[in-house]
């Protein structure tokens, strides 16, 4: 560990970090309009990193994720966050349709956030997104928490610790644009070993802010993450990764790791912000379904279930199915068909294997689509598990493999099983981070408008995707992503705090996004997908520089796929 070239880092960060927080805006706006001509350049070179890293062929869908992770959602969120600095610098805030917020009947107040231009209505078409705020905003108070730092006179600025994600390409310099651009930090990024080969890319991407001074890149294992973390300059650290690494931060290891936790006395005294990951829920609501629609959410379940090998934050980690609904085992026979169509991938995250051992253990009912060996991780179903068994290993901890659990639960209706499926998901599953609702419209009309939003305002999850994955409130930018607040760091369970949020709201509780029961052409992002990697190429340039002279190639892939 080269302590001497970190301390200089940070000490480069400390020495910059009033005159970024003092930035005119539109000095930021210019530079960051600069790092997204320079992603722009590296973006090809990000992705056929990661498929050598990962083990997928580079002219293959599965190169798809890649695309999809990395500079798609890279560049939305670069350009639309420009967009509100631009914004900012004119107006002291993003812009704000006040005829898209709403009040709900108990008070709380709703501002739809997507789709907002003719592009999102073209690209996404039928989806919707909102931000339901926490109970103490007001539609007074809404514009009021909107940009908060910017309304600072004179901000002293803070260094920042970015401790990087290993999975996805685009969490990493995300986190830093975010506590950048809109908390108005400097950031040291430390990259984690499993993908620091994004580092040459970013670094000459990023070039304009780092040198300026006002964002360092940094590399190493836990012992550099530790010197980082307790190191005097640093004033906040953000955590990308499992509840476990979290509380070694704040608390320690081992027995007296265990004792501060319990008294609540912490190691750091500084800010902590974290996204720690989510017993994902997907709430499978009974009701009449074509064979057409079995088959598009069973591919959909399968997607959320392996894409990126099953290591993802927000992957499906549990069905909740109704036991009496008549149609339950031929959702399963799908899924079970799409699982065992799908080519095996590389387990290139360390510990899969014995996470899936672990997982496996003692399970009455294994059904594993692939082999299990030094290179792969099966797809892997778990029927049947007990809803009443809440110590259950698979409800309490995030495997962070492929491995998925089915939970059959009675109930005497869809309302009754709706109602008992997200308190069982509240109090039973770990982590706040997000959830899915699959309902037909039938089904959802037979419940009632208001029991059906009542049911989704009861769901205790950062975001929650009604039809689809909710990644795509990570992807999206408009929306926030996070986990439920209130958690403390005695009970951290998925985390404090948001990014993305390109709308800069200062008190978010939940993403809601909503998108028709089955859509056409296929979503890109769905595994089984022939021509997603086509799609996510070009849709990366599209988010770079929309234009109408792109989507016919986008959509000529998409319908084909």
């Amino acid at each position: 560990m080269d302590t001497k070239r970190l301390d200089h880092d940070l000490k480069v960060l400390d020495e910059n970090k009033t005159r970024w927080a003092r930035l005119p805006v539109r000095e930021k706006i210019k530079l960051l309009e600069e790092v997204r001509k320079g992603f722009a350049g590296v973006m090809h070179e990000q992705v056929e990193r990661a498929l050598i890293a990962k083990g997928l062929p580079k002219d293959s869908p599965q190169s798809a994720d890649e695309w999809m992770g990395g500079p798609v959602i890279i560049m939305r969120n670069l350009r639309l966050l420009q967009r509100s600095l631009e914004q900012v610098a004119d107006a002291g805030r993003p812009y704000l349709d006040t005829s898209k917020v709403r009040t709900r009947p108990d008070g709380q107040v709703v501002v739809q956030v997507f789709p907002e231009t003719v592009f999102d209505k073209i690209m996404y078409n039928g989806f919707s997104a909102e931000i339901w705020m926490q109970p103490e905003v007001t539609k007074d108070t809404l514009v009021q928490g909107m940009a908060t730092f910017y309304k600072e006179r004179e901000p002293k600025g803070e260094v920042a610790l970015i401790l990087g994600a290993g999975n996805v390409a685009s969490i990493a310099p995300l986190d830093a644009v975010y506590k950048m651009f809109v908390e108005g930090k400097v950031c040291a990024l430390k990259f984690n070993p499993v993908n620091d080969y994004l580092g040459p890319s970013l670094e000459r991407a990023f070039a304009p802010l780092v040198k300026e001074g006002f964002l360092r890149f940094m590399y190493g294992g836990g012992d550099v993450g530790a010197y980082l973390c307790k190191h005097e300059v640093v004033a906040e650290i953000h955590i990308t990764g499992s509840d476990k690494t979290h509380d070694m931060i704040v608390f320690g290891s081992g027995e007296e790791g265990a004792q501060r936790k319990r008294k609540g006395e912490r190691l750091l005294d500084k800010t902590i912000t974290s996204e720690l990951g989510n017993v994902s829920p997907v709430i499978v609501v009974p009701g009449v379904w074509s064979d057409a629609e079995l088959q598009f959410h069973a591919e959909n379940v399968a997607t959320q279930m392996t894409q990126n090998s099953g290591f993802n934050c927000n992957a499906a980690k549990v069905l909740i199915t109704h036991a009496a609904w008549d149609q339950r085992e031929a959702f399963l026979n799908k899924l079970r068909g799409v699982l065992r169509d799908l080519p095996s991938r590389k387990a290139y995250y360390p510990g899969a294997q014995d996470r899936y051992k672990q997982f496996t253990k003692g399970v009455e009912q294994i059904e594993a689509f692939g082999p299990l060996n030094a290179e792969t991780v099966p797809f892997t179903l778990l029927p049947q598990l007990d809803w009443k068994d809440k110590s259950n290993l698979r409800f309490r901890e995030e495997s962070f493999c492929s491995v998925t659990g089915e939970v059959p639960l009675p109930a005497a209706n869809a309302t009754d099983f709706l109602q008992k499926a997200v308190a069982w998901a509240n109090e039973t599953l770990h982590g706040t981070l997000n959830a899915c609702v699959l309902i037909h419209p039938r089904t959802e009309r037979q419940i009632g408008t208001k029991a059906f939003e009542d049911a989704i305002a009861a769901l205790r999850y950062g975001s929650i995707g009604i039809n689809h994955w909710p990644a795509l409130s990570y992807g999206l930018g408009n929306t926030t992503w996070g986990a439920y607040p209130g958690h403390t760091y005695e009970d951290i369970q998925s985390g404090i705090g948001v990014v993305h949020n390109i709308l800069m709201f200062e008190k978010p509780q939940k993403s809601v996004i909503r998108g028709a029961f089955t859509v056409f052409p296929k979503p890109p992002w769905f595994v089984t997908h022939r021509l997603a990697h086509k799609v996510g190429e070009r849709i990366a340039a599209f988010e770079f520089e929309p234009s109408f002279q792109k989507l016919p190639a986008i959509f000529w892939y998409a319908a084909r796929g």
